[in-house]
């Protein structure tokens, strides 16, 4: 089936296939890739486009916020997304988005009312913070005197006879840590960038967002919710109410309110995609090619991935994440990667970069039912390039999963 038009009273329906077409399209998948140079132009379009990058302290491949950019771009520097996030005037900044997120400073404005909201909405070890004014204000002040600077640093300088409690770590955090988080959240402070060890580099907002962006008027919550569900909406392409709320994790209620009045004003349209459990939203201005070609392997924190359900009706693709599930538990393995090949998701391998032994090891490679002919030997390529991006030397394959031994043989 085809993209057909819409009913005069009725929404667009799309078929299966030109609903993937949109999403990838939406993503920016199809395009030339890899660049013969990627520059901070690429770079800041690809980013316009999906709104976001999640931030994700596991290391095992690469972070989690460098590996968006290299499945739409190919190989690029990630010098570039260091200086858009961490050098004046910031094209990137740090906050609560789809969990911890880079985003452009002027979604950063639209987030106001979730700081706002910091005291209600924040998890209980940081909202905990707000108990100590006393320590908030000196926290403040230290990062006011010695910003940008780790949450190290800042208890060292404050609370410096603190004592931590060796026998109950994790998310029982010392108290300055708390009230930098409390603080963060409630937008007092601000993320300057991270150092090598991605720890957070805590500074005052206006030394970290651009000048136009501090200074300008914070919208009202419907107006700024409403600007969010567009963001989502466009980098969607097309998806349900659930899909266009979870990529900021929006409120049900306020989204519902902001879908409603998009749609009334034109700016999003009723759409009927087949396989969909649930009425759909397109954007007007998606793009709605013929045809996608695309290779890519998918990182887990991946934005066209976030949202699961819609993986499964988009692509028939069941996926979960298993880094926190026990290893004796796993099925496919730690670090898994869905691979894209066109329109279909053709398979997933597990990988880790061997840093010392300047090897990319894949732990597990799998292939998904009705997968083309061909997929081990377009891994092989993808696999390679994304080895030398990383500086490693050398692709090796590890003799588990039911693509393994095809895979071995096409490197």
């Amino acid at each position: 089936m085809r993209v057909s038009g819409r009913d005069a009273n009725g929404p667009v329906r799309l078929s299966s296939a030109a609903a993937r077409r949109v999403a990838l399209a939406a993503q920016g998948f199809g395009r030339e890739r890899p660049f013969p140079r990627v520059t901070m132009r690429q770079v800041q379009a690809t980013i316009d486009r999906i709104g976001l990058l999640q931030i994700d302290s596991v290391n095992v491949l690469a972070r989690a916020h460098l590996l968006p950019l290299y499945s739409r771009l190919g190989p690029y520097d990630t010098g570039l997304l260091e200086k858009a996030s961490s050098k004046r005037p910031r094209r990137l900044v740090e906050y609560w988005a789809h969990e911890a997120s880079f985003v452009p400073p002027e979604t950063h404005r639209l987030l106001r009312w979730r700081m706002e909201r910091a005291d209600r909405d924040a998890w209980r070890t940081v909202r905990a913070a707000a108990e100590q004014p006393e320590l908030l204000e000196d926290v403040v002040a230290e990062v006011g005197r010695s910003g940008p600077v780790t949450a190290g640093q800042v208890a060292a300088a404050v609370d410096p006879d603190h004592v931590p409690d060796k026998k109950n770590w994790g998310w029982n955090w010392p108290p300055v840590k708390s009230a930098l988080e409390y603080l963060f959240w409630s937008g007092r402070i601000s993320s300057a960038g991270r150092t090598s060890q991605f720890e957070r580099l805590y500074d005052l907002p206006e030394r970290v967002l651009p000048g136009h962006v501090h200074e300008a008027d914070t919208p009202a919550p419907e107006e700024a919710i409403k600007g969010l569900i567009e963001i989502s909406a466009r980098a969607h392409g097309v998806g349900t109410a659930r899909c266009l709320r979870d990529y900021f994790r929006l409120p049900a209620r306020e989204s519902k309110r902001a879908i409603e009045e998009l749609a009334a004003e034109g700016r999003l349209v009723e759409a009927e995609v087949e396989g969909f459990s649930a009425p759909a939203w397109l954007h007007p201005e998606a793009r709605r090619p013929r045809k996608v070609g695309a290779r890519a392997l998918l990182a887990p924190f991946d934005p066209l991935i976030f949202e699961r359900r819609r993986l499964e009706e988009l692509f028939g693709f069941h996926y979960r994440i298993e880094i926190y599930t026990p290893k004796e538990k796993r099925r496919h393995g730690y670090y898994v990667l869905p691979f894209l090949v066109d329109e279909q998701i053709v398979g997933r391998v597990d990988l880790k970069s061997d840093r010392d032994g300047s090897a990319l090891l894949v732990q597990s490679a799998w292939i998904e039912n009705e997968a083309p002919a061909g997929v081990a030997s377009e891994l092989a390529d993808e696999l390679k390039l994304m080895a030398r991006w990383l500086g490693l030397g050398e692709v090796t394959v590890r003799p588990k999963g039911d693509l393994a031994g095809d895979l071995k043989a096409a490197l």
